[in-house]
């Protein structure tokens, strides 16, 4: 079978102005990354139905982002969050994405998903944008696959360094979703404390500044992998910032990009246990462009060779 990439030059439109970290480059070193790599099948992302965005975020809150796009220059929404003009069809594209791919996963039309879209998601609340994000994909596919009568019990796995705060609190009595996160302590949005657990469905294992490859390993293996294992999930989704690498500008993390590699194919093969390998991924933060692109690249490629095994 092969992988399914879902994008959308939408996503290219959202311009959080000169100098920022998030900025439309991100998409292309990533996209340039991994459009040729064989196997890989891509969609165009559609524009998320309101029904599908309700599910997470207030009403009140859509129709906020709504008002305060603007029709020219920038709208300041957080000291680190912008709107431009396009910015809510980029992340209304962006959770189109997730739900289309979770969809098409699930049919079995594909072995797996990769979402190349922008901005990212993880830190927007239920009626708050903050951390870039204005709304969060990987939650919105949650919550739409939920809604799906083949899916009771939904796994995300984050390993952006940033913890994913708004993932986080939208799901954090909802015993049909487990959170699990790997990330640098001590760091934007400091949240994500390791005795944070929710009702028991939060899993957060906050890592020391400059903790590279053979640390974040041995606390993946013995942290998450056995809290994926037990809940037993129907549906992996996967929160997947590359700003642990080690050029990242952003924090202090230091893996290299044959560790994203290494995760993915803990994650493919967890999937393979639990849920007949259904993994479907979204892309996050990464800001350091070359580390980026070589981190995305193993994933996808690790994606691709797990979904070929299947028939």
């Amino acid at each position: 079978m092969d992988t399914l990439l879902v994008t959308h030059e939408d996503c290219l439109q959202h311009c959080p102005g000169p100098g920022h970290p998030e900025r439309p480059q991100r998409l292309r070193a990533v996209l340039d990354a991994v459009r040729d790599l064989p196997g890989l099948i891509e969609f165009p992302a559609p524009l998320a139905a309101e029904e599908q965005v309700l599910r997470v975020h207030a009403a009140e809150y859509l129709d906020m982002l709504r008002f305060a796009e603007p029709k020219e220059g920038l709208a300041q929404l957080d000291p680190d969050t912008f709107m431009s003009p396009g910015s809510l069809d980029a992340a209304l594209r962006a959770a189109g994405a997730g739900c289309e791919a979770i969809e098409l996963v699930l049919a079995g039309k594909f072995g797996n998903a990769f979402c190349a879209t922008r901005p990212p998601g993880h830190h927007a609340e239920s009626a708050t944008a903050m951390g870039f994000c204005l709304l969060n994909h990987v939650a919105i596919g949650a919550a739409h696959a939920l809604s799906l009568a083949e899916i009771n019990h939904v796994a995300i796995v984050d390993f952006d360094v940033h913890h994913g705060n708004g993932t986080q609190a939208i799901f954090r009595s909802d015993p049909s979703v487990t959170y699990l996160s790997t990330h640098q302590q001590a760091l934007y949005p400091w949240t994500g404390h390791a005795d944070d657990q929710g009702h028991g469905n939060l899993h957060n294992v906050p890592l020391p500044a400059d903790t590279g490859s053979d640390a974040f390993k041995a606390a993946f293996e013995s942290r998450i992998e056995p809290a994926l294992s037990a809940a037993d999930p129907d549906l992996i989704l996967v929160s997947a910032g590359f700003d642990a690498h080690k050029d990242d500008p952003l924090a202090g993390l230091n893996l290299e990009a044959e560790d994203y590699a290494w995760i993915t194919e803990q994650l493919c093969r967890s999937a393979d246990a639990l849920c007949g390998g259904k993994v479907v991924s979204i892309l996050e933060g990464g800001y350091g462009l070359d580390g980026l692109a070589l981190s995305a690249r193993a994933h996808v490629e690790t994606l691709i060779r797990y979904a070929r095994q299947r028939i």
